[in-house]
């Protein structure tokens, strides 16, 4: 297993269009698990539901876990799209 915490930079939190962007980008690691964890609240970086329920908001911590096949890269993706605020 391995971890980065991230603050989220995009002004309106994780939105619709971020959480997309991330679970499409995590579907491409079938085996492993990442998940986002603020400090109330866990969800599954594959399930857009769980991330808009989570409502991340700008300036949140955030750590990323990944575990499984491919866990570093996985960690590595997730962790450049919150850095670049997913575009925006």
């Amino acid at each position: 297993m391995v971890s980065k915490t991230v603050e989220v930079k995009n002004v309106q939190g994780i939105h619709m269009r971020p959480a997309g962007m991330l679970v499409a980008e995590m579907k491409k690691f079938p085996g492993c698990t990442v998940m986002l964890n603020t400090a109330d609240k866990k969800a599954k970086a594959t399930a857009v539901m769980q991330i808009m329920a989570a409502g991340i908001k700008c300036g949140t911590q955030v750590k990323i876990t990944a575990d499984g096949e491919n866990e570093q890269a996985a960690l590595d993706k997730a962790v450049e799209l919150f850095e670049s605020g997913f575009g925006e």
